[in-house]
């Protein structure tokens, strides 16, 4: 388990903070335990190689950041959440991506972290808008949405390259108004 660190934010159970290069051999474990709850929506890594070059990529791309979810009472990572693809200016927009590990999985971390990632997106990251794209048989993925008040925008066929075939996806968003209100 990692050391607790100072965190982002912080709700009753979780704490989200940034990924950090250290946190490769918990992360690719729990992971690997995780691959039956992931398969065929999501992938991420196993290896430290493979580590290496997502966390990197999420600390080092300014159009990307990184949030690991943590238990706070034991410090575990319960889960990611990222968000992708921020474009600045006008837009002021990134896309979620996330994942529960297996151990975590059912019991409501998720939720409180995706409010929290919400909460600090439209505060200290000074974005206006998220959006969530999930397959329509990723009912997880689509009750977390709905759970923390995104709201569907739309249906894109063949929209993402998911596990060796272009995927349809439902769109879902929420913006700062919407937090407000």
């Amino acid at each position: 388990m990692s050391d607790t660190r100072e965190y982002l934010a912080e709700g009753p159970r979780v704490g989200i903070r940034p990924f950090t290069r250290d946190d490769a051999a918990e992360f690719t474990a729990r992971a690997r335990e995780s691959r039956e709850l992931h398969h065929p929506w999501l992938f991420p890594p196993t290896t430290p190689e493979e580590y290496a070059a997502y966390a990197g990529r999420l600390i080092d791309d300014p159009t990307r950041a990184g949030f690991l979810v943590c238990e706070k009472e034991t410090g575990a990572i319960a889960g990611y959440i990222n968000i992708n693809n921020i474009v600045r200016g006008g837009f002021q927009s990134g896309a979620l991506g996330y994942g529960a590990f297996a151990h975590a999985a059912g019991r409501g971390l998720m939720t409180e972290a995706l409010n929290l990632v919400v909460r600090y997106a439209f505060g200290p990251l000074g974005l206006h808008r998220l959006e969530i794209n999930a397959q329509p048989r990723n009912t997880g993925s689509i009750g977390l949405a709905r759970r923390c008040g995104f709201r569907l925008e739309g249906f894109s066929p063949d929209m993402i390259f998911v596990d060796g075939a272009w995927r349809d996806h439902e769109r879902w968003a929420i913006t700062a108004e919407m937090v407000r209100t």
